[in-house]
């Protein structure tokens, strides 16, 4: 018993921990997340505005040199755009597109999925160079500078952030975690695991004498209710050992309508099929299906669904012996009868009894497509069980027939095959 109970806290404990670490984990990677969106947001704005600010600075100086033509000047000017580490590529043009000065890697950028998907979009910036000619004269172009940035070193930044945002994550997980690990375990664990004792504790044969725990602190939270619950519990199962008998007899029959259920029916007909065969008497079964009873329920309502299933099952039975026959509810709007030691003549008699106590209810079905009042299919089927015969071939038979009376108009009878 120790054994157990120390096996069941260790489990306990362990998926308690490895959940809340688990959740620790998700919000904090969440929120890390959240905070890595808002990082390269401002950095790109931040990256954005600095170039810009760069080119409009060095556009009077590379605008002379291009209107100069002075490709020292605009390799100065160049040089120290290109020494920035965020910038890969400095090109700057004269009004005719040749290039006055140029500065490229060493070796051709490898983009990464990461980097065209942070920084794709924000590489390239051009200018045009404006010269001032004078107040009089408005400015000239006289050529364009032109800058891509360094992706690998921009993602590179954003990585180096981004490690330092999940390292600082991880671990207020595992603190975050370890707090919470320790509360439960004192206030909540601890208590279920002394209830958990005093369950296995219990006699079954005398559960109101359980050795109900006293929880310190938890008297009026849902700890405290469940120990109360739990004891009420045990207390009435004494009670519920007496009456059950009384609900097994009651689980043989169907709530809705009072006959017999598909579970009684199933063990009731297998019994009688045994019998018959030994005894050489015929069995025979009758498959019930309320006609055109899904339009009925669509305008009538489920309601009166319910109570015409009740009106229904109550007339048939009266076509049925008690003490030999059986009434059951097959499912949904189907009944079947099973009547032991009657031959097909016998069964067809029932039957035109079954059909005309549903006729004799008048219940009226505006939307029926073979009556104005509710009627019911019927398909009969008789057997002297044998060993080449089984149980399902007579059900089998009788739900064909059934089958075979839907198909042929409804509201009639089918003791044959194929429809006459």
């Amino acid at each position: 018993m120790t054994h157990n109970i120390s096996a069941s806290k260790g489990r306990l404990t362990l998926k308690q921990a490895l959940l809340t670490l688990l959740i620790a984990i998700v919000i904090s990677l969440v929120a890390g997340a959240v905070e890595l969106f808002g990082y390269v947001n401002s950095m790109r704005e931040d990256i954005q505005q600095r170039t810009t600010q760069q080119l409009a600075i060095i556009n009077g100086a590379a605008a002379e040199a291009a209107f100069q033509l002075n490709p020292d000047l605009a390799h100065q000017i160049a040089y120290g755009l290109f020494s920035n580490s965020e910038i890969a590529q400095v090109t700057i043009q004269d009004d005719f597109g040749r290039a006055l000065a140029e500065f490229y890697p060493d070796s051709p950028p490898h983009p990464t999925w990461l980097s065209k998907r942070l920084f794709g979009d924000i590489l390239h910036h051009e200018m045009l160079l404006n010269y001032y000619m004078g107040s009089s004269m408005p400015d000239a172009i006289v050529g364009e500078i032109q800058i891509a940035l360094d992706q690998g070193y921009l993602t590179e930044r954003f990585l180096a952030r981004g490690y330092l945002v999940v390292g600082s994550s991880i671990f207020e997980a595992f603190l975050l975690s370890s707090v919470v690990i320790a509360f439960f375990h004192f206030f909540i664990t601890r208590p279920l695991l002394k209830v958990h004792s005093a369950i296995t504790q219990t006699d079954p044969a005398q559960p109101g004498k359980w050795p109900k725990p006293t929880l310190r602190g938890h008297k009026n939270d849902e700890l405290g209710h469940l120990v109360e619950s739990l004891d009420h519990l045990l207390n009435e199962f004494q009670v519920g050992l007496e009456q059950r008998d009384h609900l097994h007899q009651l689980s043989q029959y169907d709530g809705l309508t009072g006959v017999a259920n598909r579970r009684y029916f199933d063990s009731f007909f297998a019994q009688q099929w045994q019998w018959a065969k030994r005894a050489q008497q015929p069995l025979s079964v009758i498959f019930i299906d309320i006609d055109n009873f899904k339009e009925f329920n669509d305008h009538y309502g489920h309601a009166m669904g319910d109570d015409t299933l009740r009106a229904v099952a109550k007339a048939l039975n009266l076509c049925v012996d008690p003490q030999r026959d059986l009434l059951a509810r097959y499912g949904g709007e189907e009944f079947v009868c099973v009547l032991p030691g009657k031959n097909h003549a016998e069964a067809i008699h029932v039957a035109n009894c079954l059909q005309s106590a549903v006729l004799s209810l008048a219940i009226p079905h505006a939307f029926s497509s073979t009556h104005t009042h509710l009627t019911a299919s019927m398909g009969v089927s008789s057997m002297l069980p044998d060993k080449s015969m089984s149980a399902d071939d007579l059900l089998k038979c009788a739900d064909q027939r059934l089958y075979h009376a839907k198909r042929g108009g409804r509201n009639r009878i089918q003791t044959s095959e194929r429809p006459a």
